[in-house]
Parts: structure tokens; C-alpha cells; sequence
């Protein structure tokens, strides 16, 4: 084949291209000499493309928590998402309306799924309904670990980083018993716990504090079974001050004269304050609680609260997000703290007005480690 000019054309092997001299003729356009050129602006283009695929490949996580209005979670989602951006982690966060939102995380948990996430932290609302939903995920080939809570049975999760909740319990039983001294024999105490679907965290704080004031358990697997009639009774409050109070209220109806108050966490405590408030016992009832937060501790310091037993959530938070990390990279799943089955975050027991006997910091030492 002969190009104007006179020069000869060749066929390039394997296409429907032909050579001319220093030219290509494609599909009969005339392309300058550029092979080289093109060459290199096709890697360029590939390198272009190249990273919007990395971002893609980023790690991606999730947190899903019980509520976010709560101070505890806020303060677990800050912790998460600190080392989330340490790490370059893709970190999305879900919560539940309202403290036994069951639906709403299972909802998220499938979200996760569909996003290709490489692992999931849970504080989960129904820790047995959850179940089947962390599976799922776990089949998916995530990494599940639960926060706070741990699920029923313990081992749905990869792992569970958490405060030991039936210590946190135990603490403030024993100081209550130990500050009531001979009058813990008689006293009249009502429990304010979590929700009527006993959530593993509600149980084990509840059965640790009836421990610590030396009540005998019934079944340890939840709480309402024992026979002791110092028990008032039991009731719920979500988790929150509005639920707090309503609790406290009704147990007073049963019975005024309490004189004692579990309560599941320190919103909890503060509803029941005001309750008690309402009809001038606020100063004779003792009150003691579970969280340690920045609030609580403040109770604590203000005769609200005797004492609480602090936790620690950034810690928990963190811990996952480096664990999830850890799996993504080289399929390495945390242990859990020798002699137990879950990794132990801590607890110290808050009060100005220790006991002997029971290990607890200052007020002041709580505040520097606080939250919320």
C-alpha cells in the first residue's frame, strides 16, 4: 500500500491497523506518530484512575451503638472515630433511637454488610435477638466486636471489649452494704435496671450489686428470681432520666420507705434523685450507679450519687477500631484478658467517702478521667 508522498505502508500484526512509515492508519483516520506518546499518556490515565480505586480500597468500619444521645456512646463515638482517622479508616456510625431500638441496628448491621465493611462495633440493644444479625456479618467475613454489652451468648462476637460489668455491680453493692454498716440487714432497696428485655449489661450490673451487698442470687442469668426480702422490687428506665424517675416512682408507690437505689447507669440515678426529691427524701436514700461519667462523677461530688463505679468507653472504642484495623490487614483477631472471655477495660469505683475494705479513687481522681 502506497501513502501520498510515496512512502509504503506495512500491516501491524494482530490488528486492523496499518504502519505508514512514521503514521498509523486506524479505521482510516490518520493518527500522527505517537505511539510513544500514547503509551504514556495511557499510563498517566491508568494513575489517574488508579486513585479513586484506593480510596475505594479503604478500610471501612462500623459503630453501632444503643442511642447517641446518651454521654456514654457520645463519648465511645469520639473515641472511635479519633482513631479512626489516626488509622485511615473509614468509619461510619449508627444508633438507635432509644436505648431497645433492636430493629434499627439490625438494619445497620445489613448497611454494613452491603458496604463491604471489614468489621463492626456493636453495643447492642436485645443481646439475644441480636444474634443472628452478627452471624450474618461474621459469614460475611467481618470482624464483630461487641462493646459494653456483651452479646448471648458471649462468643457471638469475635470478641467483647467491656468494663467487667458484674465487678462495676459488685463495687457499689459492697460499699453500699459496707456504708450502711448493721443497718444493711434491714434495708429496703429498689432497683432501677435497664429493660424488660434484659440486655446482658442490665444483668450482670444488677446481679453484681446484689452480690456486693450480700444478697443471694437465683438464677445469675438475670435478675427478678431472688427471694431476699430486702428486694423492693425491680423496674425499667431505658437508660435515661425521664425513664430514671418514672422507675423511681413506681417502686416508691410500693413501698416509701426505701432506703437504698441500684441504678443502671447515672441518667438513671439523676431521674431517681429527682423522683425522691419530689417528695422531700432526696438526703436519707442512698443511690449508687454504673458509668463514671463526666456528669455522674459531678453527682458523685454533689450528694447525688454516694458512689459509681467509672468505665472507661474511649478505651473500649479505640481498642476496636485498631482491632478492626488489625483483622483487615492480617486477619488477626484480638484476645481476650488471661482468665476471662472478653477484654477487660477496667473499673474503678468513685467516692469521697470510701469504706474499708473497697478499693475506689477520689472524686478529683475521677474527674481527670472522666468523660462526657
Amino acid at each position: 500500500m502506497e501513502r501520498p508522498g510515496g512512502e509504503t505502508a506495512r500491516d501491524l500484526p494482530g490488528t486492523n491497523s496499518v504502519m505508514l512509515g512514521g503514521d498509523t492508519k486506524l479505521g482510516g483516520l490518520h493518527v500522527k506518530k505517537t505511539l510513544i506518546t500514547t503509551a504514556i499518556a495511557t499510563l498517566a490515565l491508568g494513575a489517574a484512575f488508579a486513585s479513586p480505586a484506593s480510596a475505594q480500597d479503604k478500610i471501612g468500619a462500623c459503630l453501632i451503638t444503643k442511642t447517641d444521645t446518651n454521654p456514654f456512646f457520645v463519648k465511645m463515638k469520639e473515641g472511635a472515630t479519633a482513631k479512626a482517622e489516626e488509622l485511615g479508616i473509614d468509619l461510619k456510625s449508627f444508633a438507635g433511637k432509644i436505648d431497645g431500638d433492636h430493629e434499627t441496628q439490625v438494619a445497620a448491621i445489613e448497611t454494613c454488610i452491603a458496604d463491604g465493611a471489614k468489621g463492626i462495633l456493636l453495643t447492642a440493644s436485645d443481646t439475644s435477638s441480636i444474634v443472628s444479625s452478627v452471624q450474618q456479618a461474621r459469614d460475611a467475613g467481618l470482624l464483630v466486636i461487641a462493646l459494653d454489652t456483651p452479646l448471648d451468648p458471649i462468643d457471638a462476637a469475635d470478641m467483647t471489649f467491656a468494663t467487667d460489668n458484674f465487678k462495676a455491680g459488685e463495687l457499689i453493692g459492697q460499699w453500699a452494704a459496707a456504708k450502711l454498716g448493721d443497718d444493711a440487714a434491714n434495708a429496703k432497696i429498689g432497683m432501677l435496671d435497664l429493660a424488660v428485655s434484659q440486655p446482658t449489661v442490665g444483668v450482670l450490673r444488677d446481679q453484681g450489686f446484689m452480690q456486693g451487698f450480700g444478697i443471694d442470687l437465683g438464677d445469675p442469668n438475670k435478675w427478678g428470681d431472688e427471694t431476699d426480702p430486702r428486694i423492693v422490687g425491680h423496674d425499667v428506665t431505658q437508660g435515661n432520666e425521664e425513664g430514671g424517675r418514672t422507675a423511681m416512682e413506681n417502686l416508691l408507690a410500693s413501698d416509701p420507705m426505701i432506703n437504698v437505689v441500684y441504678t443502671i447507669n447515672e441518667p438513671a440515678a439523676a431521674g431517681a434523685y429527682e423522683a425522691l426529691k419530689s417528695i422531700g427524701r432526696e438526703n436519707d436514700v442512698l443511690i449508687v450507679s454504673v458509668d463514671g461519667g463526666c456528669p455522674g462523677v459531678q453527682n458523685v461530688a454533689d450528694g447525688v450519687i454516694g458512689a459509681t463505679s467509672q468505665q472507661y468507653p474511649l478505651l473500649m472504642a479505640s481498642k476496636g477500631i485498631e482491632a478492626i484495623a488489625a483483622w483487615a490487614k492480617d486477619g488477626v483477631k484480638p484476645q481476650p484478658t488471661e482468665g476471662k472471655d472478653f477484654f477487660d477495660t477496667g473499673v474503678s469505683l468513685v467516692t469521697d467517702e470510701p469504706v474499708e475494705g473497697v478499693e475506689s479513687i477520689s472524686v478529683a481522681e475521677g474527674t481527670e478521667r472522666c468523660w462526657g
